[in-house]
């Protein structure tokens, strides 16, 4: 009889113990869920030391990357009508044609002095995402509020600078279509080289406008890239979280955001690219009000006006999107700290 008590209890531990191990050991479903979340690499998970080492680096090739398709962008946006080019390869290949490889790169030395903004955007980012990451959880809420926040602290940076090098850009096929024409060297007869060239047109804009000249456009820039970047990140995650759900379990994270990244950026550039063409025309014309120039926009070209320069923007925001997103997320990865680095899924 104690015998088979002891039996009875010993059977009874034994199923017990089986139901705790199953209850508590994750699913397969679970395991494999737990390996399709694409885990978010959060600031304070950061070694800034590496972080802003290599964030100098990555924002430079992004910069060479695209800086063709923006000047192109850029002139299709100031010209009136199809009076220069027809379109986004039409213009390519003339200005290759016409002025060279050379002429696809007009103002980008200039342009790299964005790299400061470009830092200070980065960082704006991660720290207000943090902030708010104390009042919600929600990750479209972090990614709206950051997003803007970091773009309000980078074009006070950056418009300047674009000022200058959007003036430079025009300097070619579009130099009839901008106020400030570079003055020839008076020993050559030939126009200053690089940061001589820069010095004249600063130089004009300054005599021409003051200070105030090199911040046209700063309303309609805060306009058009505020929304953009609110924009662009929460479609960023959630594009990511989606593809997720359709790939298979062991499919690299990377390539789920290096996908993610385009969709994002054509998403974003589509909803405000009637505020870029403004933002262009208040900066190369030297024009002082958003809404004039809008209002003329539409009674000159009508709202197709507004779509200039769209598939030049999404063309260029693409390669931006896919190397910024690669170069971004792998920095974040590459800057972990070192106990945190096998606990991330790549």
């Amino acid at each position: 009889m104690n015998e088979r008590k002891k039996k009875k209890r010993w059977h009874n531990a034994v199923c017990l113990k089986r139901q705790v191990s199953v209850f508590e050991r994750p699913s397969k479903t679970d395991r494999m869920q737990q390996k399709r979340n694409i885990q978010i690499i959060e600031w304070e998970d950061l070694d800034k030391r590496k972080f802003y080492s290599f964030g100098v680096f990555m924002t430079m090739t992004i910069r060479a990357t695209v800086y063709p398709a923006t000047l192109i962008r850029t002139r299709l946006q100031v010209q009136r009508g199809k009076s220069l080019y027809s379109g986004t390869f039409d213009a390519f290949f003339k200005i290759l044609r016409t002025e060279g490889v050379r002429g696809l790169y007009r103002g980008f030395l200039v342009n790299t002095f964005t790299l400061i903004s470009g830092q200070a955007y980065i960082t704006t980012y991660e720290l207000v995402r943090k902030y708010v990451s104390q009042y919600s959880d929600d990750n479209t809420v972090k990614s709206l509020v950051a997003g803007g926040s970091a773009s309000l602290v980078a074009q006070s940076i950056t418009v300047p600078i674009d000022v200058v090098s959007q003036q430079l850009m025009m300097q070619g096929q579009g130099q009839h279509l901008t106020r400030f024409r570079l003055t020839s060297n008076s020993e050559t007869g030939k126009p200053k080289k690089v940061f001589g060239q820069t010095r004249n047109i600063m130089a004009q804009i300054f005599a021409a406008d003051g200070l105030p000249g090199f911040y046209r456009g700063y309303v309609a820039s805060l306009l058009t890239y505020i929304p953009n970047s609110a924009v662009w990140w929460p479609f960023y995650h959630f594009y990511a979280e989606q593809l997720s759900k359709l790939a298979p379990s062991d499919c690299p994270h990377l390539l789920l955001q290096a996908m993610a990244g385009p969709l994002a950026a054509a998403t974003a550039s589509t909803v405000t690219n009637p505020m870029d063409v403004v933002r262009a025309r208040v900066q190369v014309e030297g024009r002082t009000s958003v809404v004039e120039t809008f209002k003329q926009l539409i009674q000159e070209e009508g709202f197709w006006g507004l779509t200039k320069g769209l598939s030049a923007r999404i063309i260029s925001s693409t390669p931006t999107a896919i190397v910024m997103v690669v170069g971004y997320e792998t920095l974040k990865k590459l800057s972990l700290r070192p106990e945190l680095v096998d606990s991330r899924h790549w």
